[in-house]
């Protein structure tokens, strides 16, 4: 499937019918999808189950029915600040020494505070976003039965919709994932459950962890799940499996409080040997191979040899005030030089970095990730409120690999997002060795310097030694490597540096010089919304 078939499907399901009983987390989950014909009106043929698929996808992407504003999946949010993608990155990336925010919305300056509540608006946001994800999901597993596919399609389209059945149990152990990996503990509910009024289970933390363990490891062997790299462009296949696995296995200390790091490097070297290869090649004077996996055309060579799953969006066809639209916008002053830079001509004027990212790169004349735009900003941040302070990121940029600015009137973007990207699994693959994993010690060095050539251009001294390979560094080189992209809360969990006060950053806990927090606030709390309505989940420990 070409890039822009896939945003083409997105946009006819975003308006699709799934029965209104998405198999809510509570009865009262404030979901709002728009949908009216009953699962006999729309399943009724192969290219109906494709266009729900589609929709499961775009679940990431976009939030409604109508464009980047109307019809709203979920309420009790502001529409545009509800897409998963959005909120997702918040909670990982705002929480950290990453980003900084200027706005003053409701609840968004908790993130930094680290004083997040029950109640608050975003914690709802993200949860109810995630399991209407599930939700959806739910829905379509719940459809795609092998009585019910037989019972309309032919044997061949029969084939065809179990592939993406397989799919649709991917995307919903991801968003099972993030959800242990957020809160930790929460309601549990699939496809066998009933339709309606019914108050889910509650799972502990190993539970999730072992139902999605399970989830991706029968996909893993499943005959119906694409063999890696034989999918159509934006759909998952079994190395995303593989990748989401050593994702996991990565933090089982964290989650379960037993390491499996050899499980993470076998995950993880199955990826790397399935014919991935790293973007090497710079887009002329645009972007170095490094920026050029964040341009607005990272569909095509040779950033997509790198892009195992991406979240597609599209100027025209897939349209969000979250995702990439986002990360360019919000990271953008009222510079026009600075507009013109990143492919818009708005500037949102909220996200910058601190000190900490910034100081991560020691030289960014040589090291071409660090890209910041410091014209009128200073590094010290000493007012949240004044976007003047912190340096600016330029890791998105909505042009493509010839400097043709994507934006469009209404200055939205067409960088597809890197969920999954070998470079990550290179890393993952180096510290799950480095922390005593079985693997190959010297391959694991040969993965870093890997990624180290590339962001040097080659440069002589990029590598480093066998001495240098400790856990330290990886954590630092995962910093340079994937900041921004959502790893970094759970990266310094796992390092137990993200509460701590032996780890600061600026304004960490509310504080300019930064403060370490309380324990219980590795996990985010259960929404108070949703306790009243199901007795049977528990609040996360610290939370009222």
């Amino acid at each position: 499937m070409t890039k822009y078939l896939i945003r083409g499907l997105v946009v006819a399901a975003t308006g699709l019918a799934l029965a209104a009983g998405t198999s809510s987390c509570t009865k009262d989950l404030d979901q709002q999808p728009k949908f009216e014909p009953t699962p006999d009106k729309v399943y009724v043929d192969l290219n109906g189950y494709r266009q729900v698929l589609a929709k499961l996808y775009a679940g990431f992407a976009v939030t409604g029915q109508q464009g980047p504003a109307g019809g709203g999946d979920i309420g009790g949010i502001d529409e545009g600040t509800s897409d998963y993608l959005r909120q997702y990155w918040s909670a990982q990336v705002l929480s950290t020494d990453e980003a900084v925010v200027a706005w003053n919305d409701p609840g968004v300056q908790d993130w930094h505070n680290m004083n997040w509540t029950a109640g608050g608006p975003l914690i709802r946001g993200l949860y109810y976003r995630i399991y209407y994800q599930i939700a959806i999901c739910n829905e379509f597993l719940r459809e795609a039965s092998d009585s019910r596919m037989t019972a309309r399609l032919s044997a061949a389209d029969v084939a065809v919709a179990r592939q993406f059945r397989a799919e649709a149990r991917f995307l919903r152990a991801v968003a099972y994932m993030h959800a242990m990996d957020l809160y930790g503990n929460g309601p549990f509910v699939t496809e066998n459950d009933p339709i309606g009024t019914f108050q889910p289970p509650y799972y502990t933390r190993q539970q999730f962890f072992t139902f999605i363990e399970q989830e991706l490891t029968a996909l893993s062997a499943d005959p119906d799940f694409a063999e890696p790299r034989t999918n159509e462009y934006a759909r998952v296949d079994k190395a995303a499996a593989w990748a989401m696995l050593a994702r996991l296995y990565l933090n089982a200390q964290v989650y379960t409080g037993t390491q499996r790091y050899t499980d993470a490097a076998t995950q993880a070297k199955k990826v790397i040997d399935a014919g991935y290869t790293l973007s090497t090649t710079p887009a002329g004077n645009v972007a170095s191979a490094y920026g050029r996996l964040f341009l607005a055309d990272n569909n095509t060579a040779s950033a997509r040899s790198e892009i195992i799953w991406p979240i597609a969006f599209d100027v025209n066809n897939t349209q969000s005030f979250g995702g990439t639209t986002f990360l360019v916008n919000a990271a953008t002053g009222n510079s026009a030089s600075w507009q013109g830079k990143v492919g818009q001509t708005v500037g949102w004027q909220g996200l910058r970095t601190t000190r900490a990212l910034f100081n991560l790169f020691p030289d960014t004349a040589a090291d071409t990730r660090g890209r910041f735009w410091t014209t009128g900003q200073s590094l010290e941040i000493t007012d949240l409120s004044q976007f003047n302070q912190g340096f600016g990121v330029l890791k998105f940029r909505n042009v493509t690999s010839t400097g043709a600015a994507q934006g469009g009137a209404q200055n939205q973007s067409s960088i597809d997002f890197p969920m999954i990207r070998l470079a990550e699994v290179m890393l993952t693959y180096a510290e799950a060795v480095v922390r005593g994993g079985t693997g190959d010690r010297a391959l694991a060095l040969s993965y870093v310097n890997q990624i180290r050539a590339r962001a040097f251009n080659n440069r002589a001294g990029s590598a480093i030694t066998a001495a240098q390979l400790t856990p330290e560094f990886l954590l630092d080189e995962r910093g340079r490597e994937l900041y921004w992209e959502g790893y970094r809360r759970t990266d310094l969990i796992r390092y137990n540096r993200f509460v701590e006060g032996t780890y600061l950053w600026p304004w960490k806990g509310g504080v300019a010089g930064g403060r370490g927090v309380d324990a219980f606030r590795v996990l985010y709390p259960l929404p108070s919304s949703d306790l009243s309505v199901n007795q049977n989940l528990k609040q996360n420990p610290g939370y009222n």
